[in-house]
C-alpha cells in the first residue's frame, strides 16, 4: 500500500491510497469468507459455494464493498497517525473508488474532513469590555428569605382582589372567531399569577378580580405558538374567579435558622448567603469577560469551518439540552412531539451556536499555539496539590486516583487560565 495526500476545498484532504493486486486478492478473499454464508446459488447449500461460483452468479464485484471496508480500515488509522503533524481529522471520511483491475489493484480516494487554520485579524490591542457583578445587601436579604419558602402556609383571601403573587382557582373558556378550541377550556384550575404560565396579557389581565367575580379577558397567541391554528390568533377568554391565597411566610428569626438553616444567628445565616452570592457574582464576571474577549476576538476570525465539526458541536448541544430534560422527568423525544417539531429542525436551532462555540475554539486553540502558552509541570503540582487539599488528602494520596484524562483536564485548565490573564492584560479592558 502506498498514499499521497493533497489539500482540498473547505477544510478537506484528500488522500488517495492504492493498494496493490495482492492486498487487494487478499482482501477479496477475505469478504468472501466474511459474507459467503449470506449468499444462496442452486446446487450448493448455502455459505458453501465457492467464491468463483458466488461471483459468476451475483457478479464480479459481489465482493467489493466488503473487501474496500477490509482495506480501508486496516490502513487509513496508520495513515492518519503518520500525517498528525500536517493535518487532523475532524470527522468520517469521504471515500469513492477512483481506480480498480485484476493487474493493478485498487485506488481509493477518502476526502478527510480536517481542522481548518483560522486567521485572527487580531487578539492585542482590543478595546473589550469587562463584567463586574456586585452582591448588595438586597440581595443578600432576597436569598435569606429564600428559606422561608419551604415553610410558607397557603391562606385563603376573601377581603381584597387578586394580585401578583396569588395562586387563583379559575375556570375559563378561550374560543377564537366565537369557536371554542381544543385545550382552551378548563374548571378548578389553579393558577400562579404572574407565573407567566400563560400566553401574555391572560395573568395580568385575571389581577384585580375579586372572587366570584366573571369577566371576559381578550389576549392574542404569540406568532411562535407551538399550535399552528393558533398562531398570532385573536382569542376571548371566559374568566369565573373561584378562589384566591396567598402565602404567608414565617418570621426569619434567629430560631428559624438554627432549627432550619444550620446557622446559630440570623447574621450568621446572612453571612454565608453572601458568601454564596459572592462567588456565584465571582463566577458570572468571569465567565461574561471571558465570552466578551473571545466575542470580540472571533469577530476578527476567520476561518472555512468543515460541516462535520458543525454538526458535531451540535450533538453535544442536543444531548446536554436531553440531559437537561431528563432531570425534568422529560424524555426529548416526548419534548419533540409535544412541540410539534422534528429533530432535523431542533437541531437547525443550534447551528449558528454550534458555529460560534466551533470558531471559539479554534481561536483559543491557535492562541495558545502562537503564544506557547503551556502548563508547567510545577503548575500542574500546585494545581493538584490544591484539588487534594480540598478533599482532606495529600497530594501523594490524591495522584494514586487521578488518570490521565484528569491530568490532561488540569493542564488544560490551566493553560486556558493563562491565556485569558494573557488576553486580559494585553487588550484594553473597561467596564460601563
Amino acid at each position: 500500500m502506498n498514499y499521497k495526500t493533497a489539500p482540498a476545498e473547505k477544510s478537506t484532504v484528500k488522500v488517495t491510497i492504492t493498494y496493490s493486486k495482492e492486498e487487494w486478492d487478499d482482501a477479496i478473499d477475505k469478504a468472501y469468507a466474511r459474507t459467503r454464508g449470506k449468499y444462496s446459488v442452486p446446487g450448493f447449500r448455502k455459505g458453501k459455494a465457492p467464491k468463483a461460483v458466488l461471483e459468476n452468479f451475483y457478479g464480479k464485484g459481489v465482493f467489493f464493498d466488503e473487501a474496500f471496508n477490509i482495506v480501508f480500515s486496516a490502513t487509513y488509522p496508520d495513515i492518519i497517525a503518520k500525517e498528525k503533524d500536517n493535518f487532523t481529522a475532524v470527522g468520517d471520511p469521504s471515500l469513492s473508488v477512483e481506480d480498480i483491475s485484476d493487474e493493478k489493484g485498487v485506488t481509493l480516494t477518502a476526502l478527510v474532513p480536517v481542522k481548518p487554520d483560522v486567521e485572527i485579524g487580531s487578539y492585542k490591542g482590543l478595546k473589550i469590555k469587562s463584567y463586574e457583578y456586585n452582591v448588595t445587601d438586597e440581595d443578600v436579604d432576597k436569598e435569606a428569605n429564600k428559606i422561608l419558602l419551604s415553610k410558607a402556609e397557603n391562606v385563603e383571601v376573601t377581603d381584597r382582589a387578586c394580585k401578583s403573587g396569588d395562586t387563583v382557582k379559575i375556570d375559563f373558556s378561550g374560543s377564537v372567531d366565537g369557536v371554542k378550541f381544543p385545550g382552551g377550556t378548563a374548571e378548578d384550575y389553579d393558577l400562579e399569577l404572574g407565573s407567566g404560565a400563560f400566553i401574555p396579557g391572560f395573568e395580568e389581565q385575571v389581577e384585580g378580580m375579586k372572587l366570584g367575580e366573571e369577566k371576559n379577558i381578550n389576549v392574542k397567541f404569540p406568532d411562535d405558538y407551538q399550535a399552528d391554528d393558533l398562531k398570532g390568533k385573536e382569542a376571548v377568554f371566559e374568566i369565573k374567579l373561584k378562589g384566591i391565597t396567598e402565602k404567608k411566610y414565617p418570621e426569619l428569626t434567629d430560631e428559624f435558622v438554627k432549627a432550619n438553616g444550620g446557622s446559630e444567628t440570623v447574621a450568621d445565616y446572612k453571612a454565608k448567603c453572601r458568601e454564596r452570592l459572592e462567588r456565584n457574582a465571582a463566577t458570572r464576571s468571569l465567565n461574561e469577560t471571558e465570552n466578551s474577549i473571545l466575542k470580540a476576538i472571533c469577530a476578527t476570525a476567520k476561518a472555512d469551518i468543515p460541516d462535520a465539526m458543525i454538526e458535531q458541536e451540535i450533538d453535544k448541544m442536543v444531548q446536554d439540552f436531553s440531559y437537561r430534560l431528563m432531570y425534568q422527568g422529560l424524555k426529548l423525544d416526548d419534548y419533540l412531539k409535544y412541540m410539534g417539531t422534528t429533530m432535523e429542525q431542533f437541531r437547525t436551532q443550534f447551528t449558528g451556536s454550534a458555529r460560534e462555540r466551533v470558531m471559539s475554539t479554534l481561536v483559543i486553540d491557535k492562541i495558545v499555539r502562537t503564544e506557547n502558552i503551556k502548563a508547567e509541570p510545577e503548575e500542574v503540582e500546585a494545581k493538584i496539590a490544591e484539588q487534594a487539599q480540598s478533599v482532606g488528602k495529600t497530594a501523594e494520596e490524591y495522584k494514586k486516583n487521578l488518570d490521565p484524562r484528569q491530568v490532561e483536564y488540569i493542564e488544560s485548565d490551566i493553560v486556558v487560565s493563562k491565556l485569558f490573564d494573557f488576553l486580559k492584560s494585553n487588550n484594553e479592558m473597561y467596564t460601563e
